[in-house]
């Protein structure tokens, strides 16, 4: 079953209540791993939190700040907990599932430098967690046979398969943060997107497709203040320019040394 929200003028809403917390995953599938040209893959999964503020639906407007030019899609698929849980077992993990969504993990890199892996400026700004359009129940999806794309402008952008690309299944990423964090209903795990997650700009439409559970599209604005002077101001570093656009390491100081 399918499960949508919309306002009474039709406009869409996220599929779920705003959530206690938002959970995601650094790098879960395979190709992102061979894009960075790392020496090997990840043995566990690594994780950040954004706030239930940067939550978001099919249809709004993403905003990028002004100042800030490396805005970031990234195309995932989003578990929504049913029950509450803790230490829950990755054989048991997807009982405590209440469906899936689609979901676009947007990050503005320009404030790399001052987050220190916390991901707090890149990914928790207002907005940057949009959900939906629908979500699906548990019963009515396979999720070790989900492909997952996102399009920009209508061009294919990324592309992965959770039984093939994926490093982590939902099941051991629901047991390793259940063991140390109580899951809540409603809570949503963002588990991880798959290779070629590159700059957008203002007036791009990024849609992320996922078959069986549906499409979500956002386009790309200018958010419409200045940001207020105060603490780290949006940067060009090497390492915006080495996540941003996934170039070498080396490359992207060299770059962001000449800008």
């Amino acid at each position: 079953m399918r499960h949508e929200r919309r306002t009474e003028d039709g406009t869409w809403l996220a599929p779920i209540d705003v959530p206690s917390k938002i959970l995601a995953t650094h790098l879960s599938y395979r190709s992102r791993v061979e894009e960075y040209k790392m020496a090997r893959a990840p043995e566990v999964p690594a994780w950040f939190l954004k706030p239930p503020s940067s939550l978001s639906a099919h249809g709004a407007p993403v905003a990028r700040p002004r100042g800030c030019r490396f805005l970031n899609y990234e195309g995932e698929i989003a578990v929504v907990i049913g029950e509450r849980c803790v230490n829950v077992s990755k054989a048991d993990a997807l009982k405590v599932v209440r469906g899936y969504t689609v979901a676009n993990d947007w990050g503005v890199h320009d404030f790399r430098h001052a987050d220190r892996g916390s991901m707090l400026r890149v990914k928790g700004q207002d907005g940057f967690c949009p959900l939906g359009p629908a979500l699906v129940d548990a019963g009515d999806v396979d999720p070790d046979d989900l492909t997952l794309r996102t399009y920009v402008n209508g061009e294919l952008a990324q592309e992965g398969h959770t039984g093939t690309d994926l490093l982590f299944s939902f099941a051991y990423q629901i047991a390793d943060l259940s063991r140390l964090i109580t899951l809540e209903p409603g809570d949503v795990l963002l588990t991880g997107t798959p290779a070629h997650s590159r700059p957008v700009e203002i007036g791009d439409v990024v849609a992320v497709e996922v078959d069986g559970i549906g499409r979500l599209e956002n386009h790309v604005v200018e958010l419409d203040r200045d940001l207020v002077p105060v603490g780290d101001q949006p940067r060009v570093t090497g390492n915006t320019l080495h996540v941003a656009l996934t170039i070498d390491e080396d490359e992207a100081e060299r770059q962001a040394a000449s800008m």
